[in-house]
């Protein structure tokens, strides 16, 4: 092998030396500035160049004056004598070369400073964070919730990590949340997947951490899988266990997520979890509203609270022991019972589930005594074949009919009309399912439908689409069927699906009194399991068909319409059905969004209501 030569040696040297960054940079030209003072001030010597007015001037003088030079071109303006001005010319040249590129480095150095702090690289030092791991469509109400909950805490940071624009994320929370209240929230560039950036969030000291999979994601179920991963398997992880929080949109993807996540993550199916509301609240108009006051963190929410006064008393004991609580289960041996029985007791070691405005809320009062003469005598109806119509298909369609088909009488029907291919549904027990072709905006096809004979409209999203055009059809399909509506007479119970929230609003001149917001909903329970672990349970119990749910039953059947009572006399015509009292709907408010569309939870039980026909009592109650 030839050996490397000179200048192919110092080539080397040089790149490696100019690699090692700014520092190196200014410290080579440091060297230079120097080597140049040095050879200049030897020549001067040896030539005997010096100023005509100081011929005597030293050596050091001499260097002196050249590093001057070198900083300054405007030293030599004063100096006198042909042969000293050449020398000084030079050595001032090389020296505005050499501030330059000092100068040029110095500020480029800052710039990368700046573009790095703008980046969101610096690690995360906050401690007792709630951390947001991705981004999506449904940060903005999670955010937005969880600065609610905030409010009663002194100092609350939310710190949101995802491979996106710092500044934008910033940018878009303040265009799409607003105030933030007590609560700072700080944004963070990096991949969650990626264990070197993971650390930049300090997840080792965050109280809560949410999981999120992009909205462009080809895969976002092992998107959030593989951060729960990074999470969980890190090897600089914290010993304690962590509080993770994930959406999953697959069922099939549940197996491995829990193997992840084991006991320290818990997973919120969105499909699974929507299909379900919109089952419910299909077969039960102004239900969604319910789960929407019980899943925001405005106005009233699920509590657990211990009460050692009320130990030994039965759950009707202490229902009637709040005035502005409402009990609607028990914790025992770690275990949610939602509506036990009226004698279960209620003893040490045990919790309270309640509905409250705030914690802080929760207080008792003295016992209230029910009005029994006022609690009906009506029996509960026969329920009877069904007739439902669903406009619109996605994926989770398939899922609403099996959780269907697990309330609704023998003999129902279900009729889908929707512009897709004839999907493939499978048989069930109490439905027969009929498909048509055709686009649900078409006020043609809908007559043809007689849309008014059903029992329950249910409007689909089509996922396929884009967000917005998706909305649309939805929207022009729900000004459709409220024109039939108005035209026929009728009252129709229509549930309809809605991808951005933004939306609900545009959707509230049409005066339906039940929207399914797929993003919002799933977002609210994100946040709520987020800030209490043990809710889990309480929604899983609430969500599902086996088990206690709520219902909205008509006033008839607890106390007669017309009649003053107040809400100790509805708990005691509940635990008579085996039910637990929640709250009441008034029909007249029904499709009026201003009045919560006359749905009232955790109702002040002292006060005194006149029902009237039409009205509603919502329990806890099994299917």
């Amino acid at each position: 092998m030839n050996k490397p030569t000179f200048s192919e040696r110092f080539r080397y040297w040089f790149d490696n030396w100019m690699s090692r960054g700014t520092l190196a940079l200014m410290a080579l030209l440091g060297i230079a500035t120097v080597v140049l003072v040095l050879v200049v001030g030897v020549i001067v010597a040896i030539f005997r160049q010096t100023p005509d007015d100081d011929p005597e001037r030293s050596f050091g003088d001499i260097l002196w004056g050249n590093l001057m030079r070198t900083l300054d071109p405007g030293t030599m303006g004063g100096d006198s004598g042909w042969g000293f001005r050449i020398f000084m010319l030079i050595i001032t040249i090389g020296g505005l070369i050499i501030v330059a590129s000092l100068i040029g480095i110095i500020s480029g150095a800052f710039d990368s400073k700046v573009e790095e702090l703008r980046k969101g690289r610096s690690k995360v030092l906050e401690k007792d964070h709630t951390l947001i791991l991705g981004w999506n469509s449904k940060v903005f109400p999670i955010v937005s919730e969880i600065c609610i909950a905030n409010e009663s805490r002194r100092k609350a940071v939310i710190v949101v990590l995802a491979d996106k624009d710092k500044v934008e994320m910033e940018d878009e929370l303040r265009a799409m949340v607003g105030k933030t209240g007590k609560t700072k929230i700080i944004c963070r560039t990096g991949d969650p997947m990626n264990l070197t950036d993971l650390e930049i969030a300090n997840p080792a000291n965050a109280r809560s951490i949410i999981l999120l999979a992009g909205d462009d994601s080809p895969d976002p179920d092992a998107d959030v899988i593989k951060t729960a991963l990074a999470l969980t398997n890190n090897p600089r992880r914290k010993a304690e266990k962590y509080h993770i929080v994930g959406e999953l949109e697959d069922a099939a993807s549940l197996e491995a997520a829990t193997l992840v996540g084991r006991d320290e993550a818990h997973w919120v199916l969105g499909d699974d979890l929507i299909g379900r509301i919109t089952v419910q609240s299909c077969r039960q108009s102004g239900l969604s509203v319910v789960y929407s006051e019980l899943l925001d963190f405005d106005g009233d929410e699920i509590y657990f609270t211990e009460q050692p006064s009320l130990y030994g008393k039965t759950y009707f004991d202490t229902q009637l022991a709040f005035a502005d609580s409402t009990v609607m289960g028990l914790v025992k041996a770690g275990t949610v019972i939602l509506n036990p029985a009226a004698d279960t007791l209620y003893e040490s070691g045990d919790q309270l589930i309640v509905i409250a405005e705030d914690d802080s809320a929760i207080r008792l009062a003295t016992p209230g005594v029910p009005d029994a003469a006022a609690v009906s005598t009506t029996k509960a109806l026969k329920p009877k074949p069904e007739r439902t119509l669903v406009l619109g298909y996605n994926s989770g369609l398939t899922r609403m009919l099996e959780e269907l088909n697990e309330y609704v009488a023998s003999g129902s029907k279900v009729t889908v009309l929707a512009d897709v291919e004839t999907p493939d549904f499978p048989k069930f027990d109490n439905l027969t399912i009929e498909f048509r072709r055709g686009d649900s905006t078409n006020r043609a096809i809908l007559d043809s439908l007689k849309v008014e004979s059903f029992n329950h409209i249910i409007v689909l999203a089509y996922k396929g689409l884009d967000i917005q055009r998706a909305d649309g059809k939805t929207l022009i399909t729900l000004l459709q069927l409220r024109d039939i509506e108005d035209r026929a007479g009728v009252d129709l119970n229509i549930v309809s699906e809605m991808l951005d929230d933004r939306n609900r609003e545009l959707a509230e001149v049409t005066n339906a009194d039940d929207f399914i917001v797929s993003d919002k909903l799933i977002s609210l329970m994100l946040s709520q399991v987020s800030e209490n672990k043990k809710l889990t349970q309480v929604f899983d119990d609430l969500f599902s068909s086996v088990g206690s749910e709520v219902y909205l039953q008509p006033v008839e059947q607890y106390v007669a319409p017309g009649t003053a009572v107040n809400f100790y006399t509805v708990l005691e015509a509940a635990r008579r059905r085996g039910e637990t009292a929640l709250g009441y709907r008034v029909a007249a408010d029904a499709h009026k969004s201003d009045k919560g569309y006359g749905v009232t939870v955790n109702p002040v039980k002292t006060e005194s209501v006149t029902f009237s026909a039409g009205d509603k009592i919502i329990v806890l109650a099994e299917g």
